[in-house]
């Protein structure tokens, strides 16, 4: 019998192009955790496409506990006992966990679906592995990280023994994070053998057995996790050291940028305030972060101050909200007037609000500036020059696409779809930068990249405003840092003088100082 669960030999799959896998040769142990690593556009999620059946490779072969199968869909795969668990997962919003779960492979009772028997088990298999998911709530009310514990019992629920994880964490918490990783070690020792693509080497030290690297559709190597560093396999990836210590001078601070007064916005999954009078200034030159644990309010409070939401009222005798951009009311202005007004908005969500997935990549490029006499004259779009404008930024950012310029969005990776949403913010004209998980999905080279983009560019005059639930990159990118919980600024933190423990404890509640409500510059007062 053969020493490996699944081996995928010489795998060659050709997209319009561009070869995404060139004879790759991967191989799975029994009850390991095999990480895949690379840049993005590396070719990792076709691989792992490739072994679930979404994708037909034109060369070599896959074969389970030594002998050849064919994989030609998923249901191929399931039957083989292989998950996968999306990096945009695959769920129904509107139906309950336990009919996610069940979707496609119901129990059935004298013709009916035999929900008891369902949730039974999906209890059962929720307590086994730690998961604690709710079998009754929907989707749309429950937290990112709960879906993705969805779909991995989903993966249980139909007895899958390989496990596939595509970035499973790039939309997590650091807190969901660490859970995640428990449960993913729970799950080997139950002999359940994971691959495991992700772009986060501290997440492959901890809990993999060994790594593959891809580089530009290329097998590069397989190392042993507990004998390499994470310098040794950044280099792997991208071919060259990369700095993981974000260098930067110090800011220097000048006019108010933004000003945000007595900020309220209304909570859409309940009827209190999910922003709460929330009050403070962004000057030119500076990065001003704001953390927090997710859910705290933040994404309402980017919606509201990029237009996105409307505000809500203020109680009577309130001070009225508002929101002054460059010198400009802009409380009740549209996005597009923002946007003129000097606005740009690396949004969270990038497939919600950051792309039209099925534009081409060039029309996606001018989404915000289509009108402007370089790209229109008399109401029609110059082709020519939106296309040679969208190749340049191509060209800087390293966006990959497998036909340039006129690549469907949809069909790109999600990092470098991630690239090219960052490459159009900060190629417009703009005095303010809100970037919300910037760097979410992207590999350490181009994180590297981004980071020295955005230090430029406050160096450059502008104001940032940055998001991000990323504790080493709100310690490393911020020039003052915002914590939020439950929608209130509770305190205002230097990350020269404080510390990551500091920082938890604001997060969590246990901790506020009343620097976040004055109009300050800097420091923990």
């Amino acid at each position: 019998m053969s020493d490996y669960i699944i081996e995928m030999l010489h795998i060659t799959k050709r997209f319009p192009g561009i070869i995404a896998n060139d004879d790759i040769t991967l191989q799975l142990k029994k009850g390991e955790i095999h990480a895949l690593l690379g840049e993005n556009g590396a070719g990792k999620s076709t691989l792992m496409s490739v072994l679930f059946g979404l994708y037909q490779p034109e060369e070599g072969e896959i074969r389970k506990n030594g002998e050849v199968v064919k994989i030609n869909s998923p249901n191929d795969a399931t039957a083989l006992h292989i998950g996968m668990v999306h990096q945009h997962f695959k769920l129904v919003e509107v139906f309950t966990v336990l009919d996610n779960i069940i979707l496609g492979n119901e129990p059935v009772s004298k013709g009916f679906v035999d929900r008891k028997a369902a949730r039974e088990k999906i209890i059962e298999l929720s307590n086994r592995y730690g998961l604690a998911v709710d079998p009754d709530a929907k989707i749309s009310d429950i937290t990112v990280g709960m879906q993705q514990r969805v779909e991995i019992l989903k993966m249980l629920y139909r007895d899958n023994d390989i496990l596939i994880f595509d970035e499973p964490t790039a939309v997590l918490t650091p807190q969901e994070i660490t859970e995640l990783l428990q449960i993913m070690k729970n799950l080997a020792a139950e002999g359940k053998s994971i691959l495991f693509i992700t772009h986060k080497l501290n997440e492959i030290m901890a809990v993999s057995d060994r790594c593959s690297v891809l580089r530009k559709g290329k097998y590069i190597g397989t190392v042993d996790v507990a004998n390499t560093t994470k310098e040794e396999l950044s280099r792997m990836m991208v071919g060259r050291d990369i700095e993981f210590n974000v260098q930067k001078d110090e800011a220097k601070p000048g006019e108010t940028i933004l000003s945000i007064k007595h900020m309220n916005v209304a909570s859409r999954m309940h009827h209190n305030l999910a922003v709460k009078d929330v009050s403070f200034d962004v000057h030119a030159g500076e990065i001003v972060c704001i953390a927090g644990i997710d859910g705290n309010g933040q994404s309402e409070f980017i919606y509201g101050l990029t237009g996105l939401e409307k505000l809500a009222g203020n109680a009577p005798g309130a001070e009225p909200s508002s929101i002054t951009l460059c010198g400009s009311d802009i409380t009740k202005k549209s996005i597009r007037e923002r946007t003129k007004n000097g606005m740009s908005h690396i949004p969270e969500d990038r497939h919600k609000h950051g792309l039209v997935l099925d534009y081409r990549l060039d029309e996606n490029m001018v989404l915000e500036r289509y009108w402007q006499p370089e790209f229109q004259k008399h109401g029609f779009i110059k082709k020519a020059a939106v296309t040679e404008y969208s190749d340049k930024l191509i060209e800087k950012f390293d966006v990959r696409s497998g036909q340039g310029s006129k690549t469907i969005a949809r069909s790109m990776s999600g990092g470098n779809q991630q690239k090219a949403i960052v490459a159009r913010e900060l190629d417009k004209a703009h005095r303010l930068l809100i970037a919300v998980q910037p760097t979410r999905g992207l590999d350490v080279g181009a994180i590297e990249f981004i980071h020295k983009q955005i230090i430029q560019d406050r160096d450059n005059g502008a104001a940032v405003l940055l998001v991000s639930y990323e504790l080493d990159e709100v310690m490393q990118l911020s020039d003052r840092i915002l914590v939020m919980y439950e929608g209130e600024i509770v305190g205002e933190l230097n990350p020269k003088t404080t510390t990551v423990q500091e920082l938890g404890l604001y997060m969590a509640g246990a901790k506020r100082n009343n620097a976040a409500s004055a109009d300050s510059t800097g420091g923990e007062k």
